[in-house]
């Protein structure tokens, strides 16, 4: 199996006062829109790590059977302590994992799929997107990193891991940059 680890625990504190994931973009709330491409997606699983205001966040998920949900009471600790809260629910024998974060509407499903693809053919151990110079989310691994991931702690997520195994990393190219834009601004959801 390989499974996403949705990442939907944050506290937008740029975008004061409101829950970005919550908040509507395109008449959906934001954290549908990239969901939503991870059901249609040859994703086996969808782990999703809920935190700040998770009870207000879970009523607005799409339903799907894919939905697995895990609660990081960490959350306020950062990036990491959701990664590890969603490792909890990757299994052994899983073949790898995706982290992807809920706060980026325009993820393809091809994306997502070339991502998994890579990951089930197990030459590299990690799988990132990229667009001329630029990396970004989601980003893929192989199953044996489990490990390297529970000794980060703070705002070090998974680009952090590409940096560091830059020579056993798959660079999949994608034809804009617009995938890895994420939402964080007011002005954003204009």
């Amino acid at each position: 199996m390989i499974k996403a680890i949705f990442l939907a625990a944050g506290q937008s504190k740029r975008l004061k006062y409101e829950n970005k994931l919550v908040k509507r973009y395109k008449k959906t709330p934001l954290i549908n829109h990239s969901l939503k491409v991870l059901h249609k997606s040859k994703v086996n699983k969808v782990i999703v790590v809920l935190g700040y205001q998770h009870k207000k966040v879970k009523k607005i998920i799409l339903k799907n059977k894919k939905n697995i949900f895990i609660y990081n009471k960490d959350y306020k600790k950062g990036m990491a302590s959701s990664i590890k809260a969603g490792l909890k629910k990757v299994a052994r024998n899983d073949k790898g994992f995706i982290v992807v974060q809920s706060d980026m509407p325009f993820i393809k499903k091809s994306d997502i799929n070339k991502i998994y693809n890579s990951i089930k053919l197990k030459k590299f151990l990690v799988y990132v997107l990229k667009f001329k110079n630029k990396i970004g989310n989601p980003i893929g691994f192989d199953i044996s990193l489990t490990k390297r991931f529970k000794k980060l702690t703070g705002e070090y997520g998974a680009k952090f891991m590409v940096k560091r195994l830059k020579n056993k990393t798959n660079f999949i190219k994608v034809n804009s940059s617009k995938v890895f834009k994420d939402f964080d601004l007011k002005k954003d959801f204009n």
